[in-house]
């Protein structure tokens, strides 16, 4: 079995090397960190079986999933949560009941025919912790799953809903809808990733960034870092 893992984030990179030594004697994995170094060439040389797409920031070129099997994971119950920001777009609308989804990529964004999905919680913890759990499924339970029992995937059906990749400027804590302390917590800790614009708020010159909020009864505890902008 051949297998080509492509992705950006940390913690991916780290799960797909830990992936790679458990099968070591099963599967060979190649490992694919940058939107250049997935051509065509490259993976008509390997000939993967499977092509897994984790937290991957680009389309696809048609070219290579029309000759490839491709696999996307979605954090959302799709065809519901369709497009970016998913876990954000998810938090900040108070769904944390919610899938994980391995689809097929194809022509159209997050609307390929479905593999499997699997239950995530998203009630509690920053958006990396969230992230790394998220990633430890898939590198753990769905990719292997997928790889030994070949399931076959089966039409989306439900309601269907799209949403929005956010911009730097919504991680304004002023301008957000905040109405109590479950909404800052949850604003907070939703942008608390690596790669991502954390909460703010600017005075003056300075910008005020909130990281790791920890919700205790009716407080938020967290830290703050202050900064002068030069513009």
């Amino acid at each position: 079995m051949r297998i080509v893992i492509a992705t950006i984030k940390s913690w991916n990179i780290e799960n797909a090397n830990k992936l790679m030594e458990l099968y070591k004697n099963q599967w060979k994995i190649k490992v694919i960190t940058s939107k250049a170094d997935l051509t065509k060439s490259l993976l008509d040389e390997f000939k993967p079986d499977y092509i897994f797409f984790p937290h991957w920031s680009w389309l696809v070129p048609e070219d290579i999933f029309k000759t490839y099997e491709c696999i996307g994971f979605h954090l959302g119950d799709l065809p519901y949560g369709r497009g970016g920001s998913p876990l954000q777009n998810h938090i900040i609308r108070k769904i944390y009941n919610t899938k994980i989804t391995a689809f097929r990529i194809g022509e159209g964004i997050d609307r390929g025919k479905i593999y499997l999905k699997r239950d995530f919680y998203l009630g509690v913890g920053r958006a990396e912790e969230l992230f790394i759990k998220i990633s430890e499924i898939i590198f753990f339970d769905m990719i292997p799953f997928i790889i030994k029992f070949r399931p076959e995937p089966y039409e989306q059906v439900g309601e269907s809903y799209m949403f929005q990749r956010r911009t730097e400027q919504q991680s304004d804590l002023l301008s957000a809808n905040i109405n109590d302390i479950q909404d800052f917590y949850d604003f907070v800790r939703m942008l608390d990733a690596e790669g991502y614009p954390k909460a703010y708020i600017k005075l003056g010159k300075l910008k005020i960034e909130f990281s790791e909020a920890v919700l205790y009864s009716n407080n938020v505890v967290g830290r703050f870092r202050v900064m002068l902008e030069d513009k």
